[in-house]
């Protein structure tokens, strides 16, 4: 059941009992927004988040009415030098709970090895500019960043649309605390992410933030101040973005 909405500036927020309905809502929600791109473009691009976040809305997704051959897939964040078989990369998560299992029309995965990350960065940004993103899907992260702008590395008026990134401890840990890896020291230090620019200028976002210990970087995104200490209040400054919670991540709410 939804027990919570409001609209903090521009950002509609809506809040649910469960995971499950939490899913549901921004599934549905998303589906119609890219019917209706498609309606009127002839296709959609669109960015996905790989995070286990992301597993209620991804399955939600899969059942709703969505012509993917239509569809180009785009991921907004990874590793540097993980292969791409490598079970806790977003490429491979994205495979299992996506990308594998509908027919896109295209999908392009951000993977390279260790000495080759700016030239893919450039590289994909050269595809996002060929293929300008119509909608991109969300997480927040336990520090408050988007895709891996952690707070250190944000900047809401980056002239990069994609660039290498170092990554601070606390969201290595999520990864930890998610159990996408065993312990710290496996996760990687370096990544690549699309930047805070990019994404503000996707005209439509979906925002999906389950979990209790997301509930303090929930708080700060909408009632702190707009700063990349918290890189995800910005998102109150987005034209047409939705965030959806849970019980436990809007528990400060």
């Amino acid at each position: 059941m939804e027990f919570k909405t409001m609209t903090v500036e521009n950002l509609s927020v809506r809040a649910f009992d469960t995971r499950e309905e939490m899913g549901r809502a921004a599934a549905l929600d998303a589906a119609a927004r890219i019917r209706k791109i498609i309606e009127e473009r002839g296709e959609a691009n669109l960015v996905f988040a790989a995070a286990p976040s992301q597993n209620e809305l991804l399955e939600e997704l899969l059942r709703q009415d969505i012509d993917w051959t239509k569809v180009r897939g785009f991921h907004q964040d990874e590793y540097i030098g993980i292969d791409e078989k490598e079970p806790a990369g977003f490429g491979c998560f994205l495979r299992r709970a996506i990308f594998d299992r509908v027919p896109f029309k295209e999908l392009h995965f951000l993977l390279c090895g260790a000495d080759q990350a700016e030239e893919k960065c450039r590289e994909y940004t050269r595809l996002l500019e060929e293929h300008p993103i119509d909608l991109i899907f969300l997480g927040i992260g336990e520090n408050g960043h988007l895709a891996f702008n952690d707070p250190a590395v944000a900047d809401f008026d980056d002239p990069k649309k994609v660039k290498v990134v170092e990554l601070d401890d606390v969201c290595r840990q999520q990864q930890v605390n998610d159990g996408c890896f065993a312990g710290l020291d496996q996760v990687p230090k370096q990544a690549m992410s699309m930047t805070m620019s990019l994404i503000m200028s996707v005209p439509q976002a979906v925002c999906v933030v389950p979990t209790g210990r997301k509930a303090d970087a929930v708080y700060n995104a909408l009632f702190g101040p707009v700063t990349t200490a918290c890189p995800a209040s910005i998102l109150r400054r987005h034209p047409s973005a939705a965030l959806y919670l849970d019980r436990d991540s809007a528990g400060r709410l």
